[in-house]
């Protein structure tokens, strides 16, 4: 502080030195030989100094204070979400839980509920309510006959609407049939706020509301077929596939599909994903990147409309950016926790009353705790034990609690995992029984 008081007044002397100022500032011209021109120089160098000096006595400046992470701003999506595949723990979310009409990025669901209940090698019969299906169209006719497997492909690199509908009557047993089985679907992945009426997306209402669902929920849905569903491996070879040819069961018509999803060529690492238009969604995307053993999830609904279709690729790109440069995995290392405590009035296991009886607890075993977590993110771990101090005990008896939390910078936290806290051994309590058992062991002893 001495030395900052210093310079301030050296650089007030040398201030009016330059504008001819008298008494102390003209004993400090005689003293230093302050002219108008050296005094101007020392000023600046006096400013340099106080300012450098004010940094070094604790004044904090921007790139000196505590790592922030800038989340994504200026999105073109009206709903977005960014998902950690493996948790599906929402990482970043723009009215992320706001229903939307969604498009052809329903047709993620179609083909995970068909691979999950039906066998590929199935031969499907086309009716005419699939046949007159609008565009975009496989152009099947009724009666036609086309092998399961190859629709799907058609479904997914073409998003083919009348192959959708084909599909959905043959697994479901209609239409009506195969939405009643994607929102039973949707609702064991705890999707909440998501309706399907139609397979292909198509813009449509009921009694219920408008087919669509949420940003969270359709990355939710994503997130299962690339990471949990026991079809993964096919969905990704399906979605994944440059291009694919096929012929009805006559043979006498053929076909070849191109995959349209350009973003699985924009990104290392993209997996898989799926887009969609209609005049009520906009433009949809739904896509899944894998990085360095991190998968990451990104669905965006209503991000631009005609002649704006290239915004969902830009917010693809800025999403998973975020996701990938921010997010690393953290393990809490504690393993599961052991605690002993003194019972007051319990029978020792020796026998003897003049021992002291001790309950072990335990925590339920369990893998440590990793979770994806952004730089400025931690993972704690709160033991909340029950005083289990007097007898009886019983073996099993709950002790209590173990909660592990995601802290943010904030100072928010999430409940991530509860682990129970259980006495591992019995305590009996002393009572006339013991101690008669206590002398007849003493007598005979």
């Amino acid at each position: 502080m001495d030395t900052m008081k210093y310079l301030y007044e050296m650089t007030g002397f040398c201030i009016g030195c330059y504008k001819g100022f008298s008494g102390e500032t003209m004993n400090h011209k005689r003293r230093y030989g302050c002219g108008r021109v050296t005094a101007l120089l020392t000023c600046i160098l006096m400013s340099l100094c106080v300012w450098t000096a004010g940094a070094e006595c604790g004044t904090i400046y921007a790139d000196e204070r505590a790592d922030t992470v800038e989340e994504p701003r200026d999105l073109y999506a009206i709903s977005a979400c960014l998902m950690d595949a493996k948790s599906r723990r929402v990482l970043y979310e723009k009215n992320g839980t706001e229903h939307r009409a969604n498009a052809s990025t329903t047709k993620i669901l179609t083909l995970i509920v068909t691979l999950e209940r039906a066998d590929l090698d199935d031969i499907v019969t086309v009716t005419e309510r699939a046949a007159r299906q609008p565009d975009v169209q496989l152009g099947m006719n009724a009666g036609e006959q086309y092998r399961l497997k190859d629709l799907c492909y058609s479904l997914m690199l073409e998003s083919h609407n009348d192959t959708a509908v084909a599909i959905a009557e043959h697994v479901g047993g209609s239409v009506e049939g195969f939405a009643a089985l994607m929102n039973e679907k949707a609702q064991e992945l705890g999707c909440t706020d998501s309706h399907f009426i139609t397979p292909n997306g198509l813009d449509d209402a009921d009694e219920t509301g408008i087919h669509g669902t949420t940003a969270v929920d359709l990355a939710r849905i994503m997130s299962y077929c690339v990471e949990e569903s026991p079809q993964r491996e096919e969905f990704l070879n399906i979605t994944r596939t440059p291009d694919y040819s096929f012929s009805d069961l006559s043979g006498k018509r053929s076909y070849s599909c191109y995959n349209h999803n350009a973003f699985l060529h924009m990104m290392d690492g993209a997996l898989s994903g799926k887009t969609g238009f209609t005049g009520d969604a906009g433009y949809c995307y739904v896509g899944a990147v894998e990085r360095d053993g991190r998968t990451f999830t990104v669905a965006l609904l209503g991000c631009g409309w005609p002649n704006h279709k290239t915004y969902k690729w830009k917010d693809c790109q800025k999403l998973f950016s975020y996701g990938i440069d921010n997010y690393a995995y953290q393990t809490l290392q504690e393993s599961s926790g052991t605690w002993e405590r003194e019972v007051q009035g319990g029978a020792a296991g020796s026998g003897d009353p003049y021992d002291t009886a001790v309950v072990y607890l335990k925590e339920d075993a369990h893998e440590p705790i990793t979770m994806l977590l952004r730089s400025d993110e931690t993972l704690t771990r709160e033991e909340k034990i029950s005083d289990l101090s007097a007898a009886p005990i019983l073996r099993g008896e709950n002790a209590g609690e173990v909660c592990y939390y995601l802290e943010r910078n904030d100072g928010t936290r999430e409940l991530v995992y509860r682990a129970d806290v259980y006495a591992a051994n019995e305590i009996r309590a002393k009572n006339v029984a013991f101690y008669l058992r206590y002398l007849v062991q003493k007598l005979l002893t």
